[in-house]
């Protein structure tokens, strides 16, 4: 059988639980600036986190819905519009990097860390009155 045509890896799960899978990858992603997790998943994560923060740079109303629909809080979709995207502007892609780190001890599966390119400074908070 041959492999043409067929996007997206399937990671032994049914497609509910694979969209709740990159979401919650995403969130954590969003939340933490950095993660560590297996390299297939990694790079399935790059192509659906790409898409999302490209959504978060336009930032008006119906993208930023977008992005609260693509992960799995809405306060790490309001990070991601309102503190990491406007960070982002200068790039076009290329926001998120791959990294390998080690194999699992216990099933031997090649882990990976997937963090931003840029250096994120967290935005001071603005008192309300």
């Amino acid at each position: 059988m041959h492999r043409h045509g067929y996007k997206g890896r399937k990671f032994g799960r049914e497609r509910d639980q694979r969209r709740a899978l990159l979401k919650g990858l995403a969130t954590s992603l969003v939340e933490h600036g950095k993660i560590e997790t297996t390299q297939p998943k990694a790079k399935e994560l790059v192509r659906y986190i790409e898409k999302l923060i490209t959504k978060a740079k336009r930032g008006d109303l119906a993208n930023r819905r977008m992005v609260i629909a693509g992960l799995s809080t809405q306060a790490a979709a309001f990070k991601l519009v309102d503190e990491i995207a406007p960070q982002l502007k200068g790039r076009n892609s290329g926001h998120v990097r791959v990294e390998r780190t080690r194999v699992r001890k216990g099933d031997g599966a090649q882990m990976a860390t997937i963090a931003f390119v840029d250096e994120l400074k967290p935005m001071p908070k603005k008192e309300s009155k």
